[in-house]
């Protein structure tokens, strides 16, 4: 897939998700814009770029990790849900830093804390759906 084929696919998708995100529809366009400029200088990682899953029983168990990883992200905290969600999106510091309003060198421990708290909402979570 190139990089005109991942500009249609996702734009509008990332303009929507930074319009909610920052309530602002210049910085989310900016924001959008800029992170495929990243995109385009430093190439798109080949896993990024591979197809789903197609046999039932891979799509059934992926949509159902998908919807647990949801359900405890909006459990978090909101900073600890947008730090994670752009740190996952590919996002740098210092780009999460100005979204959040800290400072860039604090990023590096709010993900580590936010991850912290990911996995034992996540762990809780299983614990509780997990047959008796």
């Amino acid at each position: 897939m190139d990089f005109d084929e991942i500009y249609r696919r996702h734009y509008a998708s990332l303009f929507r998700y930074m319009c909610r995100l920052t309530g602002d529809v210049d910085a989310a366009e900016d924001a959008a814009q800029e992170a495929f400029l990243s995109l385009l200088r430093r190439g798109p990682k080949v896993e990024q770029l591979n197809m789903p899953p197609t046999r039932p029983d891979e799509l059934t168990e992926r949509r159902e990790m998908i919807d647990r990883v949801r359900a405890v992200l909006d459990r978090l905290p909101e900073r600890d849900r947008k730090i994670l969600l752009l740190r996952e999106e590919g996002f740098s510091y210092k780009e999460i830093a100005a979204t959040i309003e800290v400072a860039a060198s604090s990023v590096g421990t709010l993900i580590a804390r936010a991850l912290r708290r990911f996995a034992a909402e996540y762990k809780v979570t299983n614990e509780i759906d997990a047959p008796s």
